[in-house]
């Protein structure tokens, strides 16, 4: 199943039918009550989801598909408006996340605000969860898992896919380096995590090291940046997750090269979860926000 089979979200269906109507993002905006980066946000999610582009020029004209696909939209909001809801209210829709704190500190929290001005009518709860054991404070309606993606009790689709790379501390690395090869290692402080075996870079540098068993351990990844940046040793690191270390220079690479990690993270969810539109529609975007 994936989340792209599913009908547009309305609010990406009216901000199309504005923008075309209006050929204007300010007064789409102003019309809908958004912020302008909320209609450019959710024009692209509906082009992304339909698979075409619908405005072709600056001028937001319409692209052939474009036009043929607003006659629908038209029409099907016409349909809804003949039955309208009275004495309804629309309230906020609440949504339950749960993350990983790295991958939250990382990947997530930089991008999240954006988010909330395409959709502010979403409230979000985040918890934290464990990564490869699965433990959330409590019951979430989406969760981001990282390990195979063999999960048999869930529905899932893959997020990112991450390489890992050695990182230690700048001053660290002067005073332990030069390193030009894997044997420059020996002896070193190796961090140690249960999320990111040392086997995978042993073998892609075609060493018959044992997997270490000595030495600090860290279940998080944001814990063993931290512990690397203080110069406790080298660790085993993803890229992607480490980026805050590494643009904040309090991790640099010990080599260039880098190695494809066997594991990737995963956003899970059980099923009939898509057939709320905080659910899908926070899954497109975070699909979309990382590709």
């Amino acid at each position: 199943m994936t989340v792209n089979s599913r009908i547009p979200p309305i609010q990406c269906l009216l901000t199309f039918e504005a923008l075309a109507r209006l050929r204007s993002v300010s007064q789409a905006a102003e019309e809908l009550c958004v912020t302008p980066s909320a209609v450019s946000h959710r024009v692209k999610q509906l082009e992304q989801i339909i698979g075409t582009k619908m405005f072709g020029r600056t001028d937001f004209s319409l692209t052939s598909e474009g036009i043929e696909y607003l006659s629908h939209v038209r029409e099907g909001l016409v349909s809804l408006q003949r039955f309208p809801l009275t004495g309804a209210t629309p309230g906020r829709r609440k949504l339950r996340l749960a993350v990983p704190p790295t991958f939250s500190r990382a990947i997530l929290m930089p991008r999240l605000k954006h988010f909330f001005e395409a959709y502010p009518e979403i409230d979000i709860t985040l918890q934290v969860s464990i990564p490869l054991l699965d433990v959330v404070a409590e019951d979430a309606d989406l969760t981001v898992r990282f390990g195979t993606g063999r999960y048999a009790d869930v529905e899932h689709t893959c997020l990112i896919k991450d390489e890992v790379t050695l990182m230690a501390s700048p001053s660290w690395v002067r005073e332990n380096g030069p390193f030009n090869s894997p044997e420059d290692l020996d002896g070193l402080p190796l961090l140690r995590s249960p999320l990111e075996p040392w086997r995978t870079w042993f073998a892609a540098h075609d060493q018959d090291w044992p997997e270490p068993t000595e030495g600090s351990s860290f279940n998080d990844m944001g814990l063993m940046c931290d512990a690397a940046s203080q110069g406790l040793g080298v660790g085993l690191v993803r890229l992607k997750l480490a980026s805050p270390w590494l643009e904040s220079g309090q991790l640099v690479r010990l080599y260039a090269r880098s190695v494809p990690s066997p594991h990737a993270h995963y956003l899970c969810w059980r099923a009939g979860a898509m057939e709320r539109w905080e659910c899908a529609t926070f899954a497109a975007w975070l699909k979309s926000a990382l590709n």
